[in-house]
């Protein structure tokens, strides 16, 4: 009998067998229109440049709701925990967006980085071989300066959003004018992080998008 470690090891496996070959007939497809792997990773950038972009005017949203919450005074305590939550659940769905939509770039980007490196071999000219090593070394250095800032963006969404949630259950399960005054005290450290996440963003997106420009003017 396969112990259940095993049984999910031997899942994954094919899970990820699975995926591999959906992604490989996906390329071939899209190969047959004359859509390359680079096209794919400039589509998918575009992608996650623009969840990010919504992310960033979502946080920005939440954080004015936030706000407007904690220092006006007043109103049916109950609407303004259904707003606050409702903003709060807004923002984690735009946040697990670019987590998707980052996700899917590095998947091509490894694709696309994998078969430009096997395809070096196939050159029988010294100095086109080398032409395309010295293209590919500078694609990856862009990616990578691209993929560093989207991660560094990424990586300060989860603060700011377990804020926004310790502060929506906080006001959940003490709905009263006290708890109000308790989130008040909470506005200048979120204003803080969510001012910090935005300039990572702003720079992550652009980042974006001099990459783009730079993969099209390969083209041209």
């Amino acid at each position: 009998m396969l112990s259940s470690h095993v049984k999910r090891a031997v899942g994954v496996l094919c899970l990820c067998s699975v995926l591999l070959a959906c992604q490989s007939a996906m390329y071939r497809a899209l190969e047959t229109v004359g859509i390359e792997k680079r096209d794919i990773l400039v589509d998918r950038i575009a992608e996650a440049r623009d969840a990010q972009s919504a992310a960033k005017d979502q946080f920005s949203s939440a954080l004015d709701q936030f706000r407007s919450i904690v220092t006006v005074q007043g109103g049916d305590l109950e609407e303004t925990y259904d707003r606050l939550n409702a903003g709060y659940e807004r923002t984690q769905a735009r946040a697990d967006a670019v987590d998707q939509r980052i996700s899917a770039v590095e998947r091509v980007a490894n694709d696309l980085f994998a078969e430009w490196e096997r395809e070096l071999d196939e050159y029988s000219s010294p100095a086109l071989r080398a032409d395309s090593a010295r293209l590919l070394r500078d694609t990856e250095r862009r990616y990578g300066e691209l993929i560093r800032a989207m991660h560094r963006a990424q990586g300060r969404m989860e603060p700011v959003l377990a804020v926004f949630h310790d502060n929506v259950l906080a006001l959940k399960h003490n709905l009263n004018a006290q708890a109000i005054r308790g989130l008040k005290g909470e506005l200048a450290s979120i204003e803080r992080q969510t001012a910090a996440l935005i300039r990572d963003m702003e720079r992550a997106i652009a980042e974006a998008d001099q990459f783009i420009q730079g993969m099209q003017q390969q083209q041209s």
